[in-house]
Parts: C-alpha cells; sequence; structure tokens
C-alpha cells in the first residue's frame, strides 16, 4: 500500500541546512499495522506527515497505491488525503466550537456525502466507539479518554484505507490508552491499514512491526506477529 525508495527530507534556513529523513525505504502492506519508534528528533512525525500528505519529500519517492506522489501540490495531495487517510493525533484536534456528533460528520462533509447518510454513518460510528450517548457534548466536556474516541471515530467515518496515528496515547492514562489501543488493534483486524508512532513499548506490542528511525535513518526492522494476528 506504502513505498518509500530513498526518501529524504531536508528544512533548509538562510543559516542552516538540516536533514530530517536520509535514504528511508519502507514498505507498508495492506492490512499491516506499523510502529515507528525512536528518540526524539529522529525523524518519525516528518516521515508521518510525508506519508499522510500533509508534506512532500525533499527526494526519492513515495508510492500510495501503486501511485507516484511525492511530488504532488497541495491541492492535488488534499484530493487524494480525503476519504483515504484518516489521522488520530496525541492532543485530539478536536474542534471546540463543534460538539461530538458535528466533529466526526466535517469529514463526511468535505467528501459531500447526503445528510441523511452522515447522520446513519456518523451515529454508526459513535455506537462503535461507544461514545453515541455523548454526541451533544462539546470536547472540553470530555474526559481525555473519550476525546480521543471521537478523534478516532473521526478518522474512520469515511472508511479509509489507511490511518496514521501519532502517539495516540500519549495524553492519556493507562487504562484509557489500553481502549485506545485495542480500538486501533480492532480496526486493523477488520483490515484498516494502521502507522503509528509511539514512543510506548506497550503500544508497539499490537503491532505486526517495528521500525526503529534514529538521526533520519531506519536502524531496524523487527517483525512482532503475522500479518491478522491481533493482540488484546
Amino acid at each position: 500500500m506504502l513505498k518509500t525508495n530513498n526518501l529524504s527530507k531536508v528544512f533548509r534556513t538562510e543559516e542552516i541546512e538540516t536533514s530530517a529523513l536520509d535514504k528511508i525505504n519502507l514498505h507498508v502492506q495492506n492490512g499491516e499495522f506499523v510502529a515507528i519508534m525512536g528518540p526524539s528528533g529522529c525523524g518519525k512525525s516528518t516521515l508521518l506527515n510525508i506519508l499522510g500528505l500533509l508534506d512532500n519529500p525533499s527526494g526519492g519517492e513515495y508510492y500510495f497505491d501503486g501511485t507516484e506522489v511525492g511530488r504532488l501540490k497541495e491541492r492535488q495531495r488534499t484530493k487524494l488525503r480525503k476519504g483515504n487517510i484518516g489521522f488520530v493525533f496525541q492532543s485530539f484536534n478536536l474542534i471546540d466550537e463543534l460538539n461530538v456528533f458535528e466533529n466526526v460528520e466535517l469529514p463526511l462533509i468535505y467528501l459531500k456525502y447526503k445528510a441523511k447518510e452522515r447522520k446513519e454513518r456518523v451515529e454508526e460510528v459513535l455506537d462503535r466507539m461507544n461514545i453515541g450517548h455523548r454526541k451533544k457534548h462539546f470536547p472540553q466536556q470530555l474526559s481525555g479518554g473519550q476525546q480521543q474516541r471521537v478523534a478516532i471515530a473521526r478518522a474512520v467515518v469515511a472508511n479509509p484505507k489507511l490511518i496514521l496515528a501519532d502517539e495516540p496515547t500519549g495524553n492519556l492514562d493507562s487504562k484509557n490508552g489500553l481502549e485506545v489501543m485495542h480500538l486501533l488493534s480492532e480496526l486493523n483486524g477488520e483490515g484498516t491499514t494502521i502507522v503509528m508512532v509511539t514512543h510506548s513499548i506497550r503500544d508497539s506490542e499490537y503491532a505486526h512491526r517495528v521500525v526503529n528511525l534514529f538521526d533520519g535513518h531506519i536502524i531496524t526492522e523487527e517483525m512482532k506477529k503475522e500479518l491478522g494476528e491481533m493482540i488484546f
């Protein structure tokens, strides 16, 4: 599903040039759950941003579903992201002025779903995430665990092929973090491809494969379990 060839990313200012990624070769299969680990500043989030079409690489190639997308313009990247990629962030990134239902509905509005289908899809996914009883509440009225459930609901409501998760349990206590990882594992078991950046060894155990980055390089890859095998 995802493939990079000698991917690089360089950040330049007038005074300094910083190499964030250097010759990254990564292949993620359909239905795989991959955890990306490494110390702060090693390039994890930069790689996730490129995989999520939020940024372009400086060099190399990036293939999404067989199509080279590393040189797309912003408008083209936005069009490809819609309906194909869902994002889950450490800080939840919910819109405070919208209630739970409206936050989850937003991607479907962008995709021009009709009102009836939006309502059905949103209510279905909120029930799936056990947060339907809070659909009229606003983000600040929810616990951290509840907010992350809403964020996952928003990420999956359009049935994307890929979920990118950046430290999805980073702001949660252990109990809520465990519940979030169970949800992601269930979604992966149903066929959704997941790439997750994490510092948590416990969370990485849910992945099929762990990729370790250091100073912008992949230094090791470790298989945890076979494709299709799940942990609960």
